[in-house]
């Protein structure tokens, strides 16, 4: 019988501080930036626990909601408006960054028999990074999300005038039309026991910034001169996307690329 998966959401609120005791503070000071600063930081955290399994034939679910919830909150008491570092055993030894807390959740929640068979779980340290843990020893994966506006029309030099308005509708209009672009970039690969880091954020920012937003930011796409002749469909410009950001990463492996076109349209590749 195929598997169901559950996700659940769940929200608490953390403070915290990146620092390696054994590091002076100017290397602290390089490695981390501000997640440096004294007393530290907080965030609103967001939580999604993933379980799986077959559905009870009985009662229909793969776990009871009520259940699973009560767990999470009961688990999430210890760190529920707390300093991380200061106020929890878990940051003794380790860096309490996303990637550290995803690890950390993840074991207390495995040692939970009555939650079911965990699958994943993916932590928002803010609307655009998060981190995922799947179980796998040291291997993590890492979510930031972009934006830029760009205008498009798409239109194919193959079809006639009529055959391009009935096939592409509104968005072969008489001039271009634009979006505001999410796009999101999720990076995997094993967890710097240093730092408690897959990837340097920052440089990672750098890398699509000079990639992919200072090329295409509040510009017309069909101008750009490696897609003049391409349709610039949500499906080419992702591929297209993951080309140009693949090669140029600061840690990790490119996982996926993830493009929002409006709030009803995504598109994702995998290479």
């Amino acid at each position: 019988m195929p598997e169901v998966r559950l996700t659940k959401r769940i929200e608490f609120a953390a403070a915290h501080r990146y620092c390696h005791a054994a590091w002076d503070e100017a290397r602290n000071r390089a490695a981390f930036g501000a997640c440096f600063n004294e007393p530290g930081h907080g965030h609103n955290y967001m939580l999604e626990v993933t379980v799986a399994g077959q559905a009870d034939p009985q009662t229909g679910m793969v776990v009871n909601l009520y259940d699973l919830k009560r767990v999470l909150k009961e688990i999430l008491e210890e760190f529920d408006h707390k300093h991380l570092n200061l106020d929890t055993p878990y940051f003794r030894d380790r860096i309490p960054t996303t990637e550290n807390i995803a690890v950390v959740l993840w074991r207390v929640l495995a040692a939970r028999p009555e939650i079911g068979r965990l699958e994943r779980i993916r932590l928002y340290e803010d609307e655009d990074l998060s981190a995922e843990f799947l179980g796998i020893d040291n291997q993590a994966g890492v979510t930031k999300r972009y934006h830029f506006s760009a205008a498009h029309r798409l239109q194919s030099q193959g079809l006639s005038e009529e055959q391009n308005r009935r096939l592409f509708g509104k968005c072969h209009g008489h001039g271009s039309h634009g979006h505001n672009y999410v796009l999101h970039v999720t990076v995997q690969g094993g967890v710097d026991p240093s730092t408690g880091m897959l990837v340097d954020i920052p440089a990672l920012d750098r890398a699509v910034a000079e990639r992919i937003l200072r090329r295409f930011d509040h510009q017309d796409l069909d101008r750009d001169p490696e897609l003049a002749g391409r349709i610039t469909s949500g499906e080419n410009l992702v591929r297209f996307l993951w080309d140009l950001l693949v090669k140029g990463l600061p840690a990790g492996r490119l996982e996926r690329i993830g493009l929002s076109e409006t709030r009803g349209a995504y598109y994702e590749y995998r290479g």
